[in-house]
């Protein structure tokens, strides 16, 4: 994998572990303030790492070459 494909792969890395964090405090503010539903940006920070993630890891698959399937 080239140097600038390895680098964004590690910023995508750090942007999913900080998505994820987000989620979390989500979570807990929601449970705090005594809420019993899900709150809706919750449901679309994890959306967003979870894209975040499979970019990440179809880059690592393709070595940073251009994927097979295209």
């Amino acid at each position: 994998m080239s140097p600038d494909v390895e680098q964004l792969v590690q910023r995508l890395e750090q942007l999913n572990e900080d998505l994820a964090d987000l989620a979390i405090s989500r979570l807990r503010d929601s449970i705090d303030a005594g809420g019993d539903k899900l709150p809706v940006d919750e449901k679309l920070i994890t959306r967003a790492r979870r894209s975040v993630e499979k970019a990440a890891t179809l880059l690592r698959s393709t070595g940073g070459g251009e994927p097979e399937f295209f």
